[in-house]
């Protein structure tokens, strides 16, 4: 089961084609540190692809990365600072991509005049751990032993001696 603290990372960063990797890097090294393997390659992939975009298209290469965790849902955004670049125009094959591999993407405008492209991944649920069923608890029947044969006075509760047959109990 995944944990349920609430994280947040930032990261500003000038993007250039050798810091794209340096950033998916980091990014990775902060899913596994909060215990989210399964959503490295996802997340640094969409993450690479944006900054790609933003480093080929955009005029102003300064970006930034944050990360929110809550416990079930993995939220990325990249904002940039280029108020040429059109998300609709120059980065449609991106959005594309990221929408394929992510769980809800979006993106809007912020009044400084940036743009924040984000996207959520869910965490799966761990299967690494296989489940381990519980030992079933004894029955009554295992627990006493009931005889084969028992006198006939003994299950009517009559006072002994007075009868002798004999009773054979099928289990």
């Amino acid at each position: 089961m995944k944990t349920a603290v609430p994280r947040y990372y930032h990261l500003d960063v000038e993007v250039s084609p050798e810091r794209v990797g340096q950033v998916s890097r980091i990014l990775a090294a902060h899913l596994r540190f909060w215990d989210l393997e399964t959503l490295v390659q996802p997340v640094c992939h969409s993450a690479e692809l944006l900054l790609h975009a933003i480093e080929e298209h955009a005029t102003d290469k300064k970006t930034s990365i944050e990360m929110w965790w809550n416990g079930q849902h993995l939220i990325s955004a990249v904002a940039e600072n280029d108020r040429e670049l059109r998300p609709d125009r120059e980065l449609r094959p991106c959005l594309t991509r990221i929408a394929a591999l992510s769980d809800g993407w979006g993106c809007c405008s912020t009044d400084t005049g940036s743009t924040v492209i984000w996207f959520t991944q869910r965490a799966p649920v761990d299967q690494s751990v296989p489940l381990v069923p519980t030992a079933p608890e004894p029955a009554l029947r295992e627990m006493l032993q009931v005889p084969r044969e028992m006198p006939v006075a003994a299950l009517a509760g009559a006072p002994d001696g007075e009868a002798s047959d004999t009773l054979e109990v099928a289990r």
